[in-house]
């Protein structure tokens, strides 16, 4: 197993100044950004197109990667946003009934970075222990100090707004509803569905699946799509809700979004956010976020419902994170019990909630997908109350 090529020598060095070397399997060239690590067991074809990575490099914890190939089934965007991936063994001869090429060409093709024969076991406990930093990695330049001069002059994660980037450049209905398992295929919209805005910051393809499945037709708009037009549909009954997405970067820099989000609670709108989303409703009610050492990124972390009392694994990738202060005007409805930091809150007075973790969740895990049919339960209990009026 392992490569069947030789591979190109690739240059990594971290903001403390750990300098590494290891071999290219994606495409050639020279990206900065965020590591961080993932201990997903399975899935990284979704991570490596989810849009909240944009602008980070994700370490695999997982030893082997690139087994199953790539397929055009299970992409969550229309392309891939990290700026690389970092892997202990990159597999190029994928054995899988569904892979349809390797994960190495997919990589080219999308101008990713694919690092292997690292230590990551090293590199992830230096992240954990250190905390997730900036990083440069190039095919081209090798030179330590040329590398720290790339390092320092570009802007840190926090100074960049990736949003424009991966929020859909027109409004559009999606299509589709869930991965049917037997069939092999996405199944079609259910007939009837109450309309919703989703405000895509970076939407998962998964999320748009499930919030349809749920019985709501997602009206997907850019993030840049004003808030008096989106109050002017709800008022016209034309949508019944608004779901916030999740996506990549620091919540707290995104002061347009802020000022639409009051707006949209001053009107009383239903509203469900999940991870960025979750962050910005924190914030549009008072309370920033604080950024996490090494974050949370993986499809196995425990999060417990206090409403039940059920502890469900969730998949999670965040690095920023509600204050506590958030229980004085909410309830928290999930705490994460690897640290115990705020999951999920419902805000009291308001048709209002939000989770921190993904409960989409794919490949999986599966148990938290409830959540949409709560809040598909919701908007229709709105529209009949609009309905009637």
């Amino acid at each position: 197993m392992g490569m069947n090529r030789k591979g190109w020598e690739v240059a990594i060095l971290l903001e403390n100044g750990l300098f590494l070397k290891g071999k290219s399997f994606g495409a050639e060239g020279t990206a900065v950004g965020e590591i961080v690590f993932n201990t997903s067991m399975t899935g990284y074809q979704e991570i490596v197109t989810d849009p909240s990575y944009a602008g980070q490099f994700v370490v695999f914890t997982m030893p082997e990667i690139g087994n199953v190939g790539v397929n055009r089934d299970d992409n969550e965007s229309r392309r891939a946003w990290l700026k690389g991936v970092i892997v202990r063994e990159y597999v190029e001869n994928f054995s899988n009934f569904r892979g349809e090429r390797s994960l190495g060409e997919f990589l080219k093709e999308e101008g990713v970075l694919g690092i292997c024969e690292v230590d990551t076991r090293f590199l992830t406990k230096t992240i954990r222990d250190q905390g997730a930093m900036m990083m440069v990695a190039s095919t081209e330049i090798f030179d330590r100090e040329k590398l720290a001069e790339i390092l320092k002059n570009s802007p840190t994660i926090r100074e960049i707004d990736y949003i424009k980037e991966v929020t859909t450049p027109e409004p559009y209905i999606h299509p589709t509803g869930a991965w049917d398992d037997r069939e092999m295929r996405y199944r079609d919209r259910p007939a009837e569905l109450t309309p919703i805005l989703v405000y895509d910051f970076g939407v998962k393809r998964n999320i748009l699946n499930l919030l349809t499945e749920a019985g709501l037709e997602c009206r997907v708009v850019p993030a840049s799509f004003s808030a008096e037009e989106a109050i002017q549909l709800y008022r016209n009954r034309e949508i019944y809700g608004i779901f916030l997405s999740n996506g990549p970067g620091d919540p707290l820099i995104l002061k347009e979004v802020h000022r639409k989000i009051e707006q949209f609670l001053e009107e009383g709108i239903p509203m469900f956010g999940i991870c960025l989303g979750h962050q910005l409703l924190s914030i549009a009610n008072g309370y920033p976020t604080f950024k996490l050492k090494f974050g949370h990124h993986g499809g196995n972390h425990p999060v417990k419902g206090s409403a039940t009392g059920m502890v469900e694994i969730t998949a999670q990738n965040h690095n920023y994170n509600v204050p506590e202060e958030i229980r004085e005007v909410a309830e928290v409805t999930h705490l994460n019990l690897f640290d115990g930091t705020i999951e999920g809150v419902k805000y009291r007075g308001k048709p209002v909630f939000s989770v921190q973790h993904h409960p989409e969740g794919s490949p999986g895990p599966r148990e938290s997908r409830y959540i949409f049919w709560e809040f598909a339960k919701m908007v229709k209990e709105s529209q009949k109350q609009n309905e009637g009026a």
